[in-house]
Parts: structure tokens; C-alpha cells; sequence
């Protein structure tokens, strides 16, 4: 067995360091199981350090000139060798026990993908009752947040990778794909609880929740159109970092 684990990445030099080596560690629960495993940092465009980064890491590095999360994912899923392949985002600190436990489901044979509930980083009321709210809502729906998912590849090439139509959401569009496909061979996506992934929560510094609110209604009342046009999607295209 062989581990993908990849990381899309667009001006992280900040905290990537750091984020490499927890997901570093988080592998040893892939090799301590005798798997082999591989980490691969898609480069969205960077204008920093990101790519030397990445490379001092020991990762391997891919180049993706248009930047969109879905296609810094896809860009790195297209060269890793893996039969599962992990998604971390570069500004998120998985555990061990996380990736000892997406393990577990992996070899049970009873899942395609599955996910984790979320721990926000300095967080403030309004972040906790998001996070909150998310993470019930992935509960339920068994949709995966986007700073960690894993998923066979076969499946993921089965339903055509993160759609490259969307500039957010994307992870919602797999997971309903995921499911569709789970359906007709009896398996299933699981969204792990023990260990929530733990994830930045800089963005309940650079943006305000009424920009928040506004976005989200934006996106209600045009039917999710917003989520095709970038211009439109401040919260991860504006280029703060």
C-alpha cells in the first residue's frame, strides 16, 4: 500500500514550514503499518518561498500556474503514485492519531473517502459557533472538510477529481460525487470525531463575520453562481495571507 499524502499551497511560506513537519509526523501512522508513503506540495503560483519550502521539506513539488484550490489538488493528484491519496491543506496540523484512525478505515475495506471534524486555531465566538455548525452539518451529510480528506484513488479519478468549475465548495461537489459512487458498491464515507484536524483560523482575523455573512448570502441568493467567479470569492482569492 502506498500513501499520497498532498498538499496544494499559494503563498505559505509563512507557516508551511511547520505544516510540513506535522504532516510529517502524522505519516509515521502510515509507515509504522509497513506503507509505503509520499508527500507532494502543489505550488498554485506562489510569489514566495513556498516552492523552496516545500523542496527543503522533502516534497516533492508541482507546478500549477492558474490559481484555484481544485486544480492545485488535481495538479498533485495527477502525478501521485499512491492508492490512497490525503489531502491536507498547507495551513493545517493533522496528528498521528488522526492518520492512525483514517488508517483504520482504510484497511476496514468498508470506505471510498472520508473526513474529519474540524479544530479551529485561535478562534473567536462567532469561529467557534462556524466551526461548530460545520462540523455537525459534516456529520450529517458525511461531507468532508477540504483541510483534510482521504480518498481511494481509484474513486477519486472515478468521479473526475475536484470539479475545476468551482472555485470553493469543491470539496462538497466530491463528496456528493463520492457518495453517488459509494452507493453502487456498497461502501461509504466516513467523517472521523476523535481526533479533529486541526486547522488555521487566520481568517477570522483578516475578515470580519459580517464579510463573512455577506459572502455566504451572496452565494444563497444567486444560487451558488458566486462560486464559479473568484472575483467573487474574497475569502480565499484576495490574496491575503
Amino acid at each position: 500500500m502506498t500513501i499520497s499524502v498532498l498538499v496544494p499551497a499559494y503563498n505559505e511560506a509563512a507557516g508551511l514550514a511547520a505544516a510540513l513537519a506535522s504532516i510529517r509526523g502524522a505519516m509515521t501512522a502510515f509507515t509504522d503499518r509497513g506503507w509505503d508513503t509520499e508527500l507532494v506540495v502543489c505550488d498554485n503560483n506562489s510569489t514566495d518561498a513556498t516552492p523552496a519550502i516545500a523542496a527543503a521539506a522533502g516534497a516533492r513539488v508541482v507546478f500549477e500556474p492558474v490559481n484555484q484550490i481544485s486544480r492545485a489538488r488535481n495538479a498533485a493528484a495527477a502525478v501521485a503514485r499512491g492508492e490512497w491519496l490525503v489531502f491536507v491543506d498547507a495551513d493545517t496540523h493533522p496528528s498521528a492519531a488522526l492518520f492512525a484512525d483514517a488508517a483504520d478505515a482504510i484497511a476496514s475495506g468498508r470506505y471510498l473517502a472520508g473526513g474529519s471534524v474540524v479544530r479551529m486555531e485561535s478562534s473567536t465566538r462567532f469561529g467557534d459557533a462556524v466551526v461548530s455548525l460545520w462540523n455537525a452539518t459534516s456529520r450529517l451529510t458525511r461531507w468532508a472538510a477540504g483541510a483534510f480528506i482521504f480518498v481511494e484513488t481509484a474513486a477519486f479519478r472515478a468521479v473526475g477529481g475536484f470539479s475545476e468549475r468551482l472555485y470553493a465548495s469543491e470539496e462538497i461537489a466530491l463528496c456528493r460525487g463520492l457518495k453517488r459512487l459509494g452507493r453502487g458498491q456498497g461502501r461509504r464515507l466516513v467523517i472521523l470525531r476523535r481526533h479533529p484536524v486541526r486547522t488555521s483560523g487566520r481568517k477570522l482575523q483578516l475578515y470580519t463575520p459580517l464579510e463573512m455573512l455577506g459572502l455566504l448570502a451572496r452565494t444563497a441568493l444567486t444560487g451558488g453562481r458566486t462560486l464559479r467567479r473568484p472575483r467573487d470569492l474574497f475569502l480565499w482569492y484576495d490574496g491575503r495571507r
